[in-house]
């Protein structure tokens, strides 16, 4: 056998063979995380309109969930009003406290990786299409080999979904004038599915499948952790709808939220 190096050939940026259409995965990614980014910023930034109560309800979106610093009518966990620390040449809003740990946990998915490298950086762009480098670094130098940290950021998402998912309990609790009682308006279903999309995005990843038994050579003997990790096996063979869906939803719910607090739109109550 010769001992001659091998070279593929270079194409260049977008150039192939294909005749499918390739571009259309990497450009839907490209305009839907876009869309999302946008958004996302820009309702974190307002600092306003995101927890409805006017009629009674208890919506909180959940970009803002766990509210550390809230008004006087708000849930919030500390203290009433902007932090005592938080710099006075800087605007506030709540979400700036807690946005980063789901956004990290998004950011450094295995999945989600794979999506924005081929959309974002044409890293490569598909299958058999010429990509802007000749090289190939893989994750193991600055700043890609940041990217695990995931296995880490895993446990605070893992905390939000619980968040999230009392969030989606306190929905079902109304005040009115006789005083709090059980009900189930819209707002409350886009609550708790909410939680549940982001806890079968969160429990399908990577990390929890090592976390419940992945590290192990064996599950036979161990029942309990057996079923949960099969469960979590179930939710992993769906991660990249569990990680579309849930990412859409998020958005919808705080928007949801949102209309409702500046009263564009009325929660339609389905049990009073």
């Amino acid at each position: 056998m010769s001992n001659a190096d091998f070279h593929l050939p270079q194409r260049g940026l977008g150039s192939t063979a294909r005749r499918d259409r390739w571009w259309v995965q990497p450009l839907t990614v490209f305009c839907v995380l876009s869309g999302f980014i946008v958004y996302a910023t820009w309702a974190a930034l307002q600092g306003k309109h995101y927890f409805a109560h006017a009629n009674g309800e208890h919506y909180l979106s959940p970009f803002y969930s766990p509210l550390l610093y809230g008004a006087e009518h708000e849930p919030y966990w500390i203290a009433q009003g902007v932090p005592k620390w938080w710099p006075s040449f800087l605007p506030f809003s709540p979400a700036m406290l807690i946005l980063i740990g789901p956004g990290l946990m998004r950011f450094t998915c295995y999945y989600y990786r794979g999506a924005y490298y081929k959309a974002f950086w044409a890293d490569p762009l598909s299958c058999a299409v010429g990509e802007p480098r000749k090289g190939y670094r893989g994750e193991n130098s600055f700043p890609l080999i940041m990217q695990n940290v995931h296995r880490y950021v895993f446990y605070p998402a893992a905390a939000f979904v619980m968040v999230l998912l009392y969030d989606g309990y306190k929905a079902l609790w109304f005040t009115d004038a006789e005083g709090t009682h059980f009900g189930v308006g819209v707002g409350s279903i886009v609550l708790i599915m909410n939680a549940l999309l982001l806890g079968g995005y969160t429990f399908g990843c990577h990390c929890a499948r090592h976390q419940i038994g992945g590290f192990l050579n064996s599950l036979a003997k161990r029942p309990i952790r057996s079923k949960c990790y099969a469960c979590v096996n179930a939710l992993n063979k769906r991660h990249m709808y569990w990680a579309w869906v849930s990412l859409v939803w998020v958005a919808l719910t705080d928007l949801y939220v949102r209309l409702l607090s500046m009263g564009y739109i009325t929660d339609f109550r389905i049990i009073f």
